[in-house]
């Protein structure tokens, strides 16, 4: 399965995420986050302070080392609110990308809600429900409505919980006229959107960010080290109504010593539970529920949704001219060759939980599942031994000596035995190369059976896996018992390579 990774720089701090998506599920491998205030500055002299970007680029480096470990196939920088309104962004732009090794683009409030919607969707879909989605950052707040889980309107308003702090909260506790002038400010730029939705009915308000997970902590009485347990979790209007007069007449050390407030958030929870009241009253609903998905979780399921990463292990054009050419020259059925190599390349991509192996292994797979029966040409009789033959010792332009053998190997075990000392051909490979065929070798033999017929009846297939087992289910227009059977039989060189038992079913629609 392919593993992504996710960088959101944002006005208060910066999150990473490096995640590998199954279908169905995301399993996060690793994640981050560093408190940064770079909004501070932006808000306060119009740009990212000196100290503060020094700071941001060492966190960059510390978290690209993390998932620069992890095999990641696509990552994506963002930066948002604050950056949108540095005055010095060329020159951000340029350290964090140095820092990360990989390009940061600015994006849009307008792309910063898509990318939230897309990661609540991810986490928490409710695809029978009207949904207010409203994240507080730092600089920008997103309210985002969304209708059976698909985003129907959404805004980005200059309403973080630092910008606000910055610009009206600048006495502890904050005075009557700051809160007076807070609220005006607030009821401003909600104005255009609550005239829009304000009358419309939601079922359920669902609240993003930091300033959200502490609200829902301190009305629930849940420790920061356990705002894990928060997501989901619910708090009413009037919870948050009573906690932000609590707020208000304390000072930011009083406010510390609440549960589930941390240190720094405990200086900007009044901007931002200011704005989270005020939304909530203006639509006139009765609660929220806390979600911990965010931007990251956006990117990760848009990285997922394009496939990206998914040509790294995909024949380049030049490489599939170049198979397709020595498929047509042996005289094997081009269609087949095409099946086969489309299954296979399914395969690769469904079975990668178990297999493990590099994206690049995928292109060598697809090429054997071309070339597998070209030792025909020769002879009937051990025509795959023949077909390890023609491609071993054939150019193949685009291909290394190396992987050129490995094709060969996976062509010659794709029927009969599987890979063994004995094999002088298989003994003649380095351990991973060895490692390579032996993880491949079934799959092909998957493929090739079910395309027995050779009359491309298989659309489509599907693996799922439970309890140590693996069920493969194959979804055609057509009759395809024969290309079941013949999978079925395949199914035991993938027994005894993956060590557990395959099963193989038609998938009915």
């Amino acid at each position: 399965m392919p593993r992504y990774a996710a960088i959101d720089i944002g006005s208060n701090s910066v999150r990473m995420m490096a995640a590998e998506v199954r279908p169905g599920t995301t399993k996060i491998l690793a994640q981050d986050r560093q408190v940064t205030r770079i909004g501070e500055s932006v808000f306060r002299e119009g740009r990212v302070s000196a100290e503060a970007l020094n700071f941001l680029c060492v966190t960059l480096q510390r978290m690209a080392a993390v998932y620069e470990k992890l095999d990641v196939v696509g990552i994506r920088a963002v930066a948002t609110s604050a950056v949108r309104d540095a005055g010095n962004q060329a020159e951000f732009l340029k350290r964090v990308t140095a820092a990360l090794g990989t390009p940061v683009e600015i994006v849009s409030g307008q792309e910063e809600a898509r990318l939230i919607h897309l990661g609540v969707e991810a986490r928490w879909p409710r695809p029978k429900e009207r949904r207010l989605i409203v994240d507080i950052g730092g600089g920008s707040g997103e309210l985002i409505v969304s209708q059976n889980g698909e985003l129907i309107d959404s805004t980005s308003r200059p309403l973080g919980a630092v910008r606000l702090t910055e610009l009206f909260l600048t006495v502890d506790p904050p005075s009557e006229q700051a809160l007076s002038r807070l609220d005006q400010y607030i009821n401003e730029k909600l104005a255009a959107f609550v005239k829009r939705h304000g009358s419309e009915k939601f079922d359920r308000v669902v609240a993003t960010s930091s300033t959200a997970a502490a609200l829902v902590c301190a009305v629930n009485r849940i420790p920061r080290a356990r705002r894990d347990t928060a997501d989901r979790v619910r708090a009413s209007t009037a919870q948050i109504r009573r906690f932000f007069e609590f707020l208000i007449k304390e000072d930011v050390n009083e406010r510390r010593r609440w549960i589930g407030i941390g240190p720094r958030r405990a200086e900007i929870i009044v901007a931002g539970g200011a704005v989270f009241l005020r939304i909530l009253q203006a639509i006139q609903h009765r609660s929220m529920y806390y979600s911990a998905a965010g931007v990251r979780d956006g990117i990760i399921a848009d990285l997922a949704g394009r496939r990206v990463g998914r040509e790294l292990s995909l024949l380049s054009r030049e490489q599939r001219q170049v198979v397709e050419a020595m498929t047509k020259r042996y005289g094997v059925a081009i269609r087949h060759a095409r099946q086969v190599a489309s299954l296979a390349h399914s395969l690769f991509e469904t079975m990668q939980p178990l297999h493990r192996q590099p994206p690049a292994s995928g292109k060598l797979l697809e090429a054997a599942a071309y070339l597998h029966d070209i030792g025909h040409f020769i002879s009937d009789t051990s025509h795959h031994k023949h077909s390890a033959y023609l491609v071993a010792n054939s150019d193949l332009p685009g291909f290394t000596a190396k992987e050129r053998l490995i094709v060969a190997a996976v062509c010659r075990f794709h029927r009969k035995s599987m890979p063994q000392a004995r094999h002088s051909q298989f003994q003649a490979l380095d351990a991973e190369a060895k490692r390579t065929v032996l993880y491949l070798s079934p799959l092909l033999r998957l493929a090739d059976a079910l395309d027995r017929s050779h009359e491309q009846k298989v659309r489509n297939v599907t693996v799922s896996f439970k309890n140590g087992s693996v069920s493969l289910q194959v979804e055609a227009d057509v009759n395809a018992d024969l290309e079941i059977w013949a999978a079925s039989q395949a199914s035991a060189a993938f027994r005894e390579v993956y060590a557990r038992p395959l099963s193989i079913q038609r998938a009915w629609q």
